[in-house]
C-alpha cells in the first residue's frame, strides 16, 4: 500500500490559469482533505478541464502555489489515480479488459511486466470489485460505453491511489451507468479514505454524494456545500446576472446561467441550450 500523504491532499494559493488574455480562473484557495468528494461544476469553456490539467500537471499555472500530494502537480505518481473522459481507444483496441487493469498494476514498468500469480490474482479481483467480471477477456473495442467506464474505474484503483481525479467519466452513458460508476468511485472513497475530485455536467448522480462544490464561471469561483454554493444569490453573484435556483422536492433547477466562450485550450462539448441549465437529485438526468 502507498505511504499515506500527510496534510491536504490538494493545497491551491492564489492559484489563477490564463490562456493569453483571457483569464479561466484565478485567487483560487482551496484544500481537499482526505476522503473528500469535491465535484467541479459550471458551464463549457469555464476551465473545469484545465483544472483536471493543473492538478495533473499537464499546464502550468500562470500565479499562485498547487500542490498535489503534497508535491509539485505532476509528481505524484502512483498515488494518483486517473479517470479520464471517454475516448476513443487508440492503441487499446485490441486490449482486453483485464489487460487494462493490468497496466494500472504494472504498466508503469516496460511492457505489461511479467506473468505471475500475484498480479493476476490482483486483476480478478479489482475486476470484480467494478464488476467486470463477465467481459474479464473480452476485447475493449467490443465493450459498451459503460463496461468501457468500469474498467477505466479499475484501472485507476488498480494502484491504491490516496486521490482519484475523474475528468467527466459519466459523458455518452446513461443513467443506469453513470449511477454504477459514480457508485463505485463513492465506495472507493469511504473504504480508503480516497480523495475524490469529480468534474462533470451531470451533476444528477454524484450531488448526493459531494461534500463540497467548486463552481467555476466566468473566471471567478465558488466554493462550499452544495446546499452554499447552488443558491440564486451565489449564482447570481458569479455570473453578474439573475440566476434563480429553483428547489422542488429532491430536484434543484438552474435557470438564466448563461454559457461560457470557448477557452483557447480547454476541452468543451455541444453547448446546453442558452440560458437554461439544471442541476437534479432526482431520477432524471440532468446537466449543469
Amino acid at each position: 500500500m502507498p505511504e499515506q500523504s500527510d496534510g491536504p491532499v490538494i493545497h491551491a494559493e492564489g492559484a489563477a490559469l490564463a490562456y493569453g488574455s483571457r483569464t479561466v480562473w484565478q485567487a483560487l484557495e482551496i484544500e481537499v482533505g482526505r476522503g473528500e468528494f469535491l465535484a467541479v461544476l459550471g458551464p463549457n469553456g469555464s476551465g473545469k478541464t484545465s483544472f483536471m490539467k493543473a492538478l495533473l500537471g499537464r499546464v502550468p499555472l500562470s500565479s499562485g502555489q498547487l500542490t498535489v500530494l503534497g508535491r509539485r502537480p505532476g509528481r505524484a505518481g502512483r498515488r494518483l489515480g486517473y479517470i479520464p473522459q471517454q475516448s476513443t481507444l487508440v492503441g487499446q483496441a485490441a486490449l482486453r479488459a483485464r489487460d487494462l487493469v493490468r497496466l494500472g498494476i504494472d504498466g508503469h514498468r516496460f511492457g505489461l511486466g511479467l506473468p505471475g500469480r500475484g498480479p493476476g490474482r490482483r486483476v480478478d479481483e479489482i475486476l470484480a470489485a467494478v464488476g467486470a467480471t463477465e467481459y474479464a477477456d473480452v476485447p475493449l473495442d467490443m465493450l459498451s460505453g459503460g463496461e468501457q467506464q468500469r474498467v477505466r474505474v479499475g484501472q485507476a484503483l488498480a494502484a491504491d491511489p490516496q486521490l482519484l481525479l475523474c475528468d467527466e467519466p459519466l459523458l455518452s452513458l446513461d443513467l443506469r451507468h453513470q449511477r454504477a460508476v459514480t457508485e463505485l468511485v463513492d465506495a472507493r472513497r469511504r473504504s480508503h479514505g480516497t480523495a475524490v475530485v469529480f468534474v462533470t455536467h451531470e451533476i444528477n448522480p454524484v450531488l448526493g454524494m459531494a461534500d463540497r462544490v467548486l463552481y467555476l464561471a466566468r473566471g471567478r469561483h465558488r466554493i462550499g456545500t452544495p446546499e452554499e454554493v447552488l443558491t440564486s444569490e451565489s449564482l447570481s453573484e458569479l455570473y453578474g446576472t439573475r440566476v434563480d435556483v429553483l428547489r422542488v422536492r429532491d430536484r434543484v433547477v438552474v435557470i438564466g446561467a448563461p454559457d461560457e466562450p470557448a477557452a483557447a485550450h480547454d476541452h468543451h462539448h455541444e453547448p446546453e441550450p442558452h440560458g437554461v441549465q439544471r442541476t437534479a437529485r432526482g431520477k432524471q438526468g440532468a446537466r449543469t
